[in-house]
């Protein structure tokens, strides 16, 4: 019987399934990679900042006249992600730099280890059970149904917790939650 749950924190469990969610969606799998590495990091900075760990840092003032452009964005589980163009196609910014989809695979790897395979088919099955404007509107939501359930608060930081497949698959079987 394959193995039903998984121990590993939160980070790359969200990283996979944002990557999963941006192909379903039409990305192509690199810069599926880089949306869930980049929308990843911008929730682990934003429950760093809620839980103290950081400090909200000032926006320092443009100077007057200055042309600063926005970087373009794709919008993924509710967030809005800054893309660049480059010359391998579109990519996430991780600061000013496009983020890198190898690297995102070795993490992944890293920490799915032999299991990274099976937890993907069954967030590409949950993913596919749903249209894709349902997927758009509530592929956080499932998110939140599914991940890894760790302690609040700094304690809690990194922890691993445990993703049940099951539940995952019961999920996509189940198409109203």
């Amino acid at each position: 019987m394959p193995t039903t749950k998984i121990q590993v924190n939160r980070a790359p469990v969200l990283t996979l399934w944002a990557a999963v969610v941006a192909e379903e969606l039409g990305h192509s799998r690199e810069e599926a990679l880089t949306l869930g590495r980049v929308l990843a990091g911008l929730n682990a900075a934003s429950k760093a900042r809620r839980i103290g760990l950081v400090e909200e840092q000032e926006t320092k003032a443009e100077p007057r006249g200055a042309q600063t452009r926005k970087p373009d964005t794709v919008k993924l589980l509710g967030r809005d992600i800054p893309i660049a163009q480059t010359p391998a196609g579109p990519r996430a910014l991780e600061g000013d730099q496009p983020a890198n989809p190898q690297a995102v695979e070795r993490y992944l790897e890293s920490r799915f280890g032999p299991h990274l395979e099976m937890v993907e088919e069954a967030f590409r099955a949950l993913a596919r059970s749903r249209s894709k404007e349902d997927l758009e509107r509530s592929a956080y939501r499932l998110y939140e149904v599914f991940r890894p359930k760790v302690p609040e608060g700094e304690r809690g930081w990194g922890a691993r917790g445990v993703l049940d497949l099951e539940k995952i698959r019961q999920l996509a079987e189940n198409a109203s939650v």
